[in-house]
């Protein structure tokens, strides 16, 4: 029994029409869906992803209009990694973040970069048999284009302390000091720590709220149980309707979501629609007046990524 690595990696915003315009034109992912945080429905929940929605390419948001920037501290994800494949699109995302961002580092095989908000992503060329997870972008080639998620980097004082859970419980593999893989059938995540800063992370906008891995609907629950075993206190399983999750704080301090490989976002929207209009799950359509009106006015997703 194995995650089938990254699953999801949910973060904050103050700001999300700025969010749709960068992670839409500039990054060249797809608006899958638009809909609200299930815990407080009065703010979005977008997520963008690969042409299909794909697990493993799903990057999402929490809106909090005019929240504070926050701080990636100790116990908190400051890294969010991405494939690519090969040293040209690293070439071309050099040129094309370079008019968008404050800063953009090229190092041998990597370019990492902040998103408007202090989010800190790591684009690598990453040697794999994973299927390449990319979305249409009329100014972004596909050989060119992100392919999902290569891994996750938090802080953490003491990184031994999470070993006995990683391993024992989640069957994450050593993949050298403080760096593990968790890979199934399918993909493969890495998830890292590196030493804190001096400074204590504070939540806020461009900060990474969890990371959730990926698991099948048959072992959701058993996963669970070893969560528990382990000592964590997970959450019960929540229908999320696209998704089944559990939520629990890993030793180290970062929240962890196990998600399950479906539903899937196209069992309520039309594949070629999909993250278009705002959806709610059926246990929130009622309060469809009332969610409405205050959630934040949206360009168009497909305005820019559209291809004609």
């Amino acid at each position: 029994m194995r995650l089938d690595g990254v699953h999801h990696v949910t973060c904050i915003t103050a700001d999300a029409p700025r969010n749709v315009d960068f992670y839409t034109r500039v990054l060249g992912l797809r608006m899958v869906k638009k809909t609200v945080n299930q815990d407080d429905p009065t703010v979005y929940h977008l997520f963008y992803a690969d042409e299909e929605g794909s697990p493993g390419s799903d990057i999402t948001f929490f809106e909090y209009p005019g929240a504070r920037r926050g701080q990636a501290g100790a116990g908190m994800v400051h890294t969010v990694g991405w494939r690519v494949g090969s040293d040209e699109a690293l070439d071309f995302w050099e040129q094309r973040l370079g008019g968008e961002v404050g800063s953009v580092l090229r190092e041998s095989g990597a370019v990492t970069f902040e998103d408007p908000e202090g989010l800190r992503h790591e684009l690598a060329v990453v040697d794999t048999s994973d299927a390449p997870l990319v979305a249409g972008h009329p100014e972004v080639p596909a050989e060119l284009a992100l392919q999902g998620f290569d891994g996750v980097r938090a802080f953490a004082t003491d990184p031994e302390a999470s070993r006995p859970l990683l391993e024992d419980a989640l069957s994450f593999e050593s993949r050298g000091e403080s760096v593990w893989e968790a890979r199934g059938p399918n993909r493969g995540g890495l998830y890292s720590y590196d030493n804190p800063p001096s400074e204590p992370g504070v939540g806020g906008a461009g900060t990474v709220h969890h990371v959730a891995w990926a698991s099948t609907m048959g072992d959701h629950e058993t996963w669970r149980e070893r969560a528990l075993s382990a000592g964590a206190s997970p959450s019960p399983v929540i229908d999320r309707f696209w998704f089944r999750s559990i939520y629990f704080r890993e030793p180290s301090g970062v929240l962890f979501e196990i998600a399950t490989l479906g539903p899937g976002f196209a069992v309520d929207e039309d594949p070629e629609h999909l993250g278009e209009s705002l959806v709610l799950p059926p246990a929130f359509e009622h309060m469809r007046e009332q969610i409405e009106p205050v959630l934040t006015p949206l360009p168009d997703p497909r305005a820019a990524t559209r291809i004609s």
